[in-house]
């Protein structure tokens, strides 16, 4: 099928075969320790079989000798022994003399395979020649694998002859204790059921030494990682992604070939692609032929009774021709449906594209007619799309419209907005071609959304036209179908084309609805709240009273206020939304407001009233199917249980969420928001492995854009949790400057995780820079646990940063803009109460005047966080404050109870310090810690500032403790030469014994460490 291509183009990146990999390495290790091994691996052609298998020749590298032959494609039975003619002559080439010797006795014989081994014996015509030709073949490769392990592989066995299939089988018999790995690939899909070679891998099979594989299709992520690979500097976008995907349905050699047919021609296939795909299609029967053409036609798979209607062939001939089809592997029943289906999408692409012009729309009428007559030919969930496809294609406008809005009824109905959006696109692109008497007697859609003005008719129309469909109502339609499945862009040209049909002074309802709409795509393409366009609709619909439309456009006034800058005026805002829309009857919009509203009392730290209103959204969620509604009620529930350290509360909130939304097909919407925040729940907890997990996932579709900011900034909190600081500044700096920077539930986090990692590395400036940059900006209600948590590291750079003379300057002023901002955030839940004592306490270390009592205190308070992090890190402190003052059994059950709860975090970094504390101040934590959860350390006694000589057990020598002072100063080698009266070399060996002792990567860690673990004087 595929014979012979230029490559133009094959991705460096081999993806989607780990696993058999991984079968082949294992096998390759067995057969070293003696136990031959046998294995098939088949295919569809193109899947990726010789690419595995050159994979494997690379990863077994000098642990064996590998040889490669392959069958060739000469007549129906290929040419005799081909493939051992071809492996003998590479390890000829190899190994030389090496396999001459291994020979010796039987050139004769082994000329028959390859005529270097001189000349062949006279033949012998008695019935154990062939069987002598085989032994010394065994005999050879028992020889040669005596110093060494043998792969063997023969490629392409479909196109085997029989003396090679029956040389091969003895091979697998006999090499019983050589060390050998015999491999053989075949085309899975060229074995059609009379093929020779079926029952040849069926009998080899029952043999307890071979292993079958059989190489499936990649997955939708795996095409992606190729494309990533052949395309490289330039990265593919999604949607080149998901249409590849679509048209190779996974096959490695088919993703290549788009590929490049993709730049040469974005639309079909090119030519030679074309024709290679045809090659197998047209050896077949020109009646079959004919079959397949209708086939094609008719869409990824045909139900036998429509194939039927449609040829109008006799059942017996139908049954012929397909059985023909079927046993050239060209195309297969189908599983779904009592039908059949091409073995592949680009087969019957290229034979749908070979068909002419009218041909291909007789076919479809065709088709479009025996359904109509008979909807029963399909399944009852297809026959509606299925109509509205085939008049489409058969280019009948005045039925094809009809039948694209009946199609996007049911897939409304089913939550396919994807799909809904496909056939509303159609009737659009339709309209102008039908004519009007048609369009009269089509009934008006039934409107989706109730915020939506439904029953608003033009001026001047008589009230039986009011139910007629109008293009703007399939407009509208057209754009809640875009925003559901993600495609703002698409949704943004019908909205646009809308606001030039709609006059504003007629129908300033419908202008206003439109508006909002605009507000939403805008915001979702460049991230911009939706400011102007709420205005503009406000300004429409004063004093036109209550309506939907009003209370939505309210309600989303208030939510823009809630994502950035809250004010009291969006909370009465969201309140007025929620009383319009009850008054009116708009049941989804007053969910909406009440959840606004909800998170706006949260914001304003008015728990109580905000949970007892988030509490009856909540148990209005199960009464509605808006999975719009739903969608937004289980993303803001989770985002408000973490603000407020309810950790587990907020990972169940996000699992319903998640499960909601690939449920229904929205992962385009707003699935990366939604698997996002359980992520980050997920992390909250500790639980890092299933929040990497869900973090490696894909997600496609032109929604996701807008908040992929949001996965990369996760990625970086999680890269830096697991030590991996440059990974995480490489996340940080692809989070950094987003479309959606101005919220603040965005750039909050961001911000913290650049002082973080500013502040590991030792760039204590830029640390203080990003902390600068957010208290510049303004703090926003709402986000208050952000808001501690991005003070508390910022303190804790502040007080790393301690003595180093860049810097000093700014120093307490920066100290106390931590404290005033401090001041103004709300301390009414314990967990922001317990962050207040965790902040003081750094701000105390930054000031060196911190007491064991400070850490202590921090962490009891910090008891009632969910959050293994904070309390470990106040244990930490405690733990270096208590060793400094000499209260070892303290600091040994401080140092145990913050390794368990870092270890429980996954956060490595936080571990090791804990380690070397441990190991360095020569503490017993072990000896002391209670088995199960944290010790109650709080009992220890306050000690004052720490004393100026570091504890020996650090390992440090006096000279290198003097040598260390000045480095923390940030003198350098030749400065420190000069004050301690040594040679700049020596100066220069004592600083990378110092480094070496402490485990750390330059002079700015080392400063840090000594500030930090009181090193050096104050």
């Amino acid at each position: 099928m595929l014979g012979f291509v230029e490559r133009i183009s094959v991705s460096p990146l081999f993806v989607g075969r780990g696993a058999e990999l991984a079968t082949l390495t294992k096998a390759l290790k067995r057969a070293g320790e003696g136990l031959p091994q046998a294995l098939l691996v088949g295919g569809e052609a193109g899947v990726g079989k010789t690419r595995l298998l050159e994979e494997f020749q690379c990863s077994a590298g000098a642990a064996a000798t590998v040889a490669v032959g392959g069958c060739l494609e000469v007549g129906a039975e290929g040419l005799p022994y081909a493939p051992f003619a071809t492996l003998l002559r590479r390890l000829h080439h190899e190994l030389g003399s090496e396999l001459e010797a291994a020979a010796e006795g039987h050139e004769s014989s082994l000329a028959r395979l390859l005529p270097d081994f001189g000349e062949a014996a006279p033949e012998s015509h008695d019935e154990f020649a062939r069987a002598r030709l085989f032994e010394h073949t065994a005999l050879l490769f028992e020889r040669l694998a005596a110093e060494r392990t043998l792969v063997l592989a023969v490629e392409d066995l479909h196109w085997s002859d029989r003396s090679t299939r029956e040389l091969l089988a003895y091979l697998i018999r006999t090499l019983q204790q050589a060390r050998v790995v015999i491999l053989g690939t075949y085309r899975s899909d060229d074995l059609h059921r009379r093929h020779p070679v079926r029952p040849y891998l069926a009998e080899l099979e029952r043999l307890r030494t071979v292993q079958r594989l059989e190489l499936p299709r990649l997955a939708q992520r795996e095409v992606a990682r190729q494309l990533v690979g052949i395309m490289r500097p330039s990265v593919p976008d999604r949607d080149l992604v998901n249409r590849i995907y679509a048209r190779s349905e996974g096959n490695p050699f088919f993703v290549e070939e788009l590929a490049v047919s993709y730049q040469q021609c974005p639309r079909g296939l090119t030519d030679s692609l074309r024709d290679l795909l045809l090659v197998r299609v047209e050896a077949l029967p020109e009646d079959t032929q004919g079959i397949l053409r209708v086939l094609a036609v008719g869409g990824s798979a045909v139900e036998h009774g429509l194939l039927a209607a449609v040829t109008g062939l006799p059942e017996d001939e139908l049954a012929d021709n397909l059985r023909t089809a079927v046993g050239a592997n060209i195309i297969q029943p189908s599983a779904d449906c009592d039908g059949y289906r091409f073995r592949h999408a680009l087969v019957r692409e290229a034979v749908s594209d070979d068909l002419m012009p009218g041909e291909r729309s007789r076919i479809n009428r065709r088709y479009a007619t025996a359904l109509a007559a008979d909807p029963a030919l399909v399944c009852r969930d297809q026959a509606t799309a299925r109509l509205a496809d085939y008049w489409y294609h058969a280019h009948d406008a005045a039925r094809a419209l009809p039948a694209a809005l009946d199609a996007g009824r049911e897939a409304r109905r089913r939550n396919a907005f994807a799909e809904q959006l496909g056939m509303l696109e159609r009737a659009i692109e339709l309209w102008d071609d039908v004519p009007e008497e048609v369009l009269r007697s089509v009934r008006a859609y039934d409107w989706a959304e109730e915020t939506y003005p439904p029953g608003a008719c033009d001026p001047g129309l008589r009230s039986e036209e009011c139910d007629r469909l109008r293009l703007i109502d399939v407009l509208a339609e057209a754009t809640v179908a875009a925003r559901l499945s993600g495609e703002h862009d698409r949704g943004l040209r019908f909205v646009k084309r809308a606001l030039r049909i709609v006059d504003e002074e007629q129908d300033p309802d419908r202008a206003a609805w439109f508006l909002m709409q605009r507000g939403r795509a805008t915001r979702y393409n460049n991230g911009a709240p939706m400011t102007e366009d709420v205005r503009h609709a406000l300004r429409l619909l004063e004093g036109r009273g209550p309506s939907a439309v009003l209370a939505d456009t309210l309600n989303r006034w208030a939510c823009d206020g809630m994502l950035g800058e809250a004010t009291r005026d969006h909370l009465e805002t969201a309140a007025r939304a929620a009383a319009i829309a009850r008054e009116v009857g708009a049941r989804s919009t007053e969910v909406h407001a009440q959840l606004t509203l909800g998170m706006l009392h949260a914001a304003f730290g008015e728990y109580e009233e905000g949970a007892r209103v988030l509490d009856e959204v909540s148990q209005q969620a199960g009464e509605t199917d808006d999975i719009d509604l739903l969608c937004r009620i289980h993303i803001n529930l989770s985002s408000y249980h973490l603000q407020l350290g309810r950790g587990r509360t907020a990972v169940a909130a996000g699992r319903k969420g998640l499960a909601l939304v690939r449920r229904n097909g929205m992962t385009a919407y707003n699935g990366t928001i939604m698997l996002g925040n359980l992520a980050e729940s997920l992390m909250y907890l500790g639980e890092l492995d299933e929040a990497g997990r869900l973090l490696e996932e894909e997600l496609f579709g032109a929604g996701q854009d807008a908040h992929l900011d949001f996965l990369k900034r996760l990625r970086g909190d999680l890269a830096l949790l697991r030590g991996d600081t440059a990974k995480a500044a490489e996340y940080l700096a692809a989070a950094s400057g987003s479309r959606t920077a101005w919220q603040p539930q965005k750039f909050l986090p961001t911000s913290s995780l650049a002082v973080r990692v500013a502040g590991r590395t030792g760039r204590f400036a830029e640390a203080r820079a990003a902390l600068l940059a957010v208290l510049d900006h303004g703090l926003a209600p709402g986000h208050e646990r952000e808001v501690w948590e991005l003070l508390t590291h910022a303190a804790a750079a502040e007080a790393d940063a301690y003595g180093l003379p860049a810097m000093e300057p700014d120093r307490a002023r920066t100290l106390e803009r931590i404290r005033r901002a401090a001041a103004g955030l709300t301390r009414g839940l314990p967990l922001f109460a317990a962050w207040a004592r965790l902040l003081e306490a750094e701000l105390a270390r930054a000031e060196r005047r911190d007491t064991p009592a400070d850490w202590l205190a921090a962490a009891e308070a910090l008891r009632v966080s969910e959050q293994p992090y904070p309390r470990a890190l106040a244990l930490l402190r405690a733990a270096e404050a208590l060793a400094v003052a000499g209260e070892r059994e303290q600091a040994s059950a401080a140092a145990a109870a913050a390794a368990e709860l870092a270890e429980h975090q996954g956060d490595v970094q936080l571990a090791h310090l804990v380690r070397q504390l441990i190991e360095r101040a020569r503490l017993r934590p072990a000896e002391v810690a209670e088995p199960a959860g944290a010790p109650a350390v709080t009992g220890a006694a306050s000690a004052g500032p720490a004393a100026e000589e570091p504890a020996p057990a650090f390992g440090l020598t006096r000279r290198e403790q003097d040598v260390l002072r000045l480095v923390a100063l940030g003198w350098t080698n030749r400065q420190i030469a000069t004050e301690l009266y040594i040679s700049p070399k020596t100066a220069s060996v004592h600083v990378s014994n110092i480094l070496a002792k402490l485990e750390v990567a330059g002079r700015g860690e080392a400063a840090a460490m000594a500030h930090r673990l009181h090193l050096v004087p104050a």
